[in-house]
């Protein structure tokens, strides 16, 4: 499990299968109303609050995106605005959680031959667009999926190059170093031939 603070009051965690099945539990548990689940949900807040130095009080929004085979990221918002939640009843903490597909994947990848082979694969799938970006000696590709049914496809062939990435957009744009903008994959087979 690893965290990330993205704002003052909104909190990142990334969850691999690997975290989910070591603690007994599967994506599809985060439907049920089960007590394994509510038990993650307050470690993790708890973990958040400790590494952070956040208080986690008031209403908590939940927005889960799933990243297939991968595992899934939560962002966690905090906010005593948020309208129709209730908190902290009897100890417990209610939640509004929003599960989605993932329109946006970030994938890393060790060397630029990485890169350059994938994007002549997707190339072939008709697949264009996403950012290249360079950042402690690694690449990352963001791709921005407009038609939410070719996901898992264009998921197998960035996992067959590279691996997710557990850094947020946020941090690329911030630190890291933006080499291709919007066109990465026709861009690179144009050059690399």
């Amino acid at each position: 499990m690893r965290l990330e603070r993205l704002t003052v009051n909104k909190i990142k965690i990334f969850l691999t299968s690997d975290d989910l099945m070591e603690r007994g539990l599967s994506k599809d548990d985060i439907w049920k109303d089960s007590i394994k689940w509510h038990q993650l949900f307050h470690d993790m807040l708890e973990e958040a609050s400790e590494e952070f130095d956040v208080e986690i009080q008031g209403s908590v929004a939940v927005e889960i995106f799933s990243l297939q085979a991968q595992g899934m990221i939560m962002i966690i918002t905090v906010d005593d605005n948020i309208e129709d939640e209730e908190i902290l009843l009897d100890g417990f903490v209610e939640m509004q959680v929003r599960v989605e597909g993932c329109e946006n994947l970030l994938y890393q990848f060790e060397s630029i031959e990485d890169v350059i082979s994938l994007s002549h694969r997707l190339f072939v799938l008709n697949v264009n667009g996403g950012s290249l970006y360079s950042y402690n000696n690694r690449y990352y590709l963001n791709m921005n999926i407009i038609d939410s049914t070719v996901v898992e496809k264009i998921a197998a062939f960035l996992s067959e190059y590279g691996n997710p990435s557990i850094l947020s957009t946020h941090v690329l744009e911030e630190y890291g170093n933006l080499i291709i903008e919007d066109k990465a994959v026709e861009t690179i087979r144009k050059y690399f031939k």
